[in-house]
């Protein structure tokens, strides 16, 4: 009799498991990991500890590596020898569950309605990096062994910067050498349409504040005789953008790599519904730059947004000063060929030269990270795609994602490695809101797609 293939007995084991598997989900979404408050660090170490014991039951070498701030669980399984290695990347630490009165069952407490799998982080990732954790432990317990290598790094300040995550990896970069990283923390393009995620915007993010009078001045008795703070800042903040929607900052789109035609048309046939698309956000119109579809300003234009402006008086009625100073918070996002740190200086000096006499400019700088495109023709890209349709029972798109993932930059320019993004939660689970959620049949799927990654990579 013909023995069935590994694979078959890998899924085999997973089918058994279902109901384990969620259930250790849902162990360890109760621990409120929240890395932005420093209250919860202590159970940011507890989810650590989770994750440790998760792995060497496995039968991997794991070690909890301490760091400045949060720990790190890095592991390996190293046994396949000629074969491939893979590099996890994912974290436990989750983003604060407020507000908290718009849950309909608490955020640390797992519940399971409507098929779907209710808790902060859920999606946002800890259920997506657990799918991993899961496929691996299925292949060594059905067949004892992996067929490529594999290795985990898995850390706890994604949602607050990853402060720490470049030092760790030019520390341990021999050992977490590998031919191709794999992250799940993206989305699939739709309801039932898994997607490949083959590019990502980059960013930089600043800070311009203008300081005006000593203090708040009324407005009766100075204004109109002194600068205001608050005003000037908008006149400046007006300029960034033409009235198609071109950024004005001189030489800003020197460096873009346009989309090809094929892109925009592989693009085009995506099905989208731009009228359900503005009801889902409560918006009546779609805007951006002229001459792009929303999609192509979505994912591949570059972008420059106010994320917050204030000055002055915020309460209730009305107060008559001249603010001391205004303040605007601006993050732009990039596209391939652009350099963050050049922009920010760009954006500085474009902004400062329009600043008026009579306030004083101030410039502050926050991170920056490239934009990133993989190459679609790898054949790291077609052992995913064959993955992701065993996992899904569906061929995936090809789709880039407007948002951005800084470690993606980091493992290219310290490992020198690919990165392939493979989304299994949906752009609807709530990540970062009130209610997240991981429909349960996604994390199945993507648990079955991972224990078929490592097959189709080992070809």
């Amino acid at each position: 009799m013909q023995h069935a293939s590994p694979i078959n007995d890998v899924q085999q084991k997973l089918e058994q498991t279902r109901d384990q598997r969620v259930s250790e989900l849902q162990e360890l979404l109760r621990i409120p990991s929240v890395s932005a408050v420093s209250a919860h660090h202590d159970d940011c170490r507890e989810a650590a500890n989770w994750v440790h014991k998760q792995l060497a039951a496995c039968g991997f070498e794991t070690e909890t590596v301490e760091t400045d701030g949060l720990p790190i669980v890095s592991a390996e399984w190293t046994k396949a020898k000629g074969a491939p290695t893979a590099l996890v990347y994912g974290h436990y630490d989750v983003q604060p569950p407020d507000p908290l009165n718009e849950w309909t069952t608490p955020p640390f407490e797992p519940t399971i309605r409507d098929g779907c799998l209710f808790a902060r982080g859920a999606t946002d990732d800890k259920g997506q990096v657990f799918t991993h954790i899961k496929s691996v432990a299925a292949w060594l317990d059905a067949t004892g062994k992996l067929p490529i290598n594999v290795k985990f790094v898995i850390e706890g300040e994604e949602e607050v910067g990853s402060n720490n995550l470049e030092k760790f990896l030019e520390s341990h970069k021999y050992r977490l050498a590998c031919d191709i990283a794999v992250i799940s923390d993206t989305a699939q393009y739709g309801n039932g349409i898994p997607a490949i995620t083959y590019g990502l915007r980059g960013i930089l993010a600043c800070e311009v504040i203008l300081h005006g009078p000593h203090q708040d001045l009324h407005s009766g008795v100075f204004g109109g005789a002194i600068t205001n703070p608050v005003n000037a800042l908008a006149k400046m903040l007006g300029t960034l953008h033409d009235d198609d929607g071109r950024i004005q900052i001189p030489g800003f789109y020197d460096d873009v790599i346009p989309l090809t035609d094929e892109e925009r048309r592989a693009f085009a046939d995506l099905p989208f519904d731009e009228q359900a698309y503005c009801k889902s956000l409560g918006i009546d119109a779609v805007a951006g730059e002229a001459g792009y579809t929303t999609l192509e300003r979505r994912w591949a234009r570059p972008t420059c947004d106010i994320n917050g402006f204030f000055g002055g008086y915020q309460g209730e009625g009305p107060k008559t000063i001249i603010p001391a100073k205004a303040t605007a918070k601006i993050t732009c996002r990039l596209v391939p060929g652009q350099d963050a740190h050049q922009l920010t200086q760009a954006l500085e000096h474009f902004l400062r030269e329009q600043c008026p006499p009579g306030v004083r400019f101030e410039f502050k700088t926050y991170h920056g990270a490239p934009a990133v495109l993989c190459d679609t023709s790898s054949p790291y890209m077609a052992a995913a795609r064959k993955a992701v349709e065993a996992g899904f029972g569906q061929t995936p798109v090809m789709i880039r994602e407007g948002g951005s993932i800084p470690v993606v930059g980091s493992f290219k320019q310290i490992l020198g490695v690919d990165t392939l993004l493979l989304g299994w939660g949906r752009n609807t689970d709530n990540l970062h809101g009130p209610n997240e959620h991981f429909h349960l049949e996604d994390f199945h799927h993507g648990t079955l797609a991972s224990a078929h990654l490592w097959a189709a990579l080992s070809q």
